[in-house]
């Protein structure tokens, strides 16, 4: 595939297929957990190694982990969830996700992962990469290969051109990129590129886990 990645009307930056590198290490290096699971099957059977039971749990928006079936096999188990999913109206969900702030997991995927290690997530109301920075005791990721890109950089590109247009679809949005797939780097009222994270290093060492999948999942 060749994927086009635009910030403003009329300029675009081809991104070639290449090889997809395993940074299972360098996030070593920088104070992450960091495992590799060939399935999903595995991937689920370890982050609930790593989750004690009767801990409170939540999550993001995130498309991988209910795809793979993690959101399912956690209400199944013996937790303490708050889904947000399940709110009745926005402002029940707003203050889910203010609760989900103190909880003990928080379960989220990223948007993408530099080959040296580093998360890049782009967030539209913020929740997901404030839980990443601050507030749960352990955050778990879960991301396929795939995305992982060369650098920081690539990273970026890849969620602001493709990743984030994709959303807007998802989300019917009232956006530029909902219309046309292209980001034409707006300032839109529902604009979901609002807050850019990049997290170079975790800190407190091992408090952000990430499970690396084989399979494909996400966007």
């Amino acid at each position: 595939f060749i994927y086009f990645y635009t910030f403003s009307n009329h300029i675009t930056f081809p991104m070639l297929p290449r090889p997809i590198h395993h940074p299972h290490k360098k996030l070593e290096r920088r104070h992450f957990e960091a495992y590799y699971c060939p399935t999903a099957t595995e991937a689920i059977e370890k982050v609930l190694s790593l989750m004690p039971e009767g801990s409170s749990i939540t999550w993001g928006g995130s498309m991988t982990i209910r795809d793979m079936g993690l959101t399912k096999a956690v209400k199944e188990g013996n937790y303490n969830v708050i889904d947000r999913d399940t709110a009745a109206n926005p402002a029940e969900m707003r203050e889910m996700m203010r609760q989900g702030l103190l909880c003990d997991y928080y379960l989220t995927s990223t948007n993408a992962i530099s080959e040296d290690g580093v998360l890049v997530n782009i967030d539209g109301t913020g929740n997901r990469v404030a839980s990443i920075c601050f507030g749960p005791n352990n955050v778990i990721v879960l991301a396929s290969l795939s995305k992982v890109a060369q650098d920081v950089d690539a990273a970026i590109k890849r969620v602001r051109g493709y990743v984030a247009p994709v959303n807007s679809m998802r989300f019917m949005g009232k956006t530029p990129c909902a219309v046309d797939g292209t980001c034409h780097n707006c300032v839109s009222e529902e604009c979901i590129c609002n807050q850019i994270l990049v997290t170079r290093v975790c800190r407190p060492a091992g408090r952000i886990k990430v499970i690396l999948i084989g399979e494909e999942y996400g966007y």
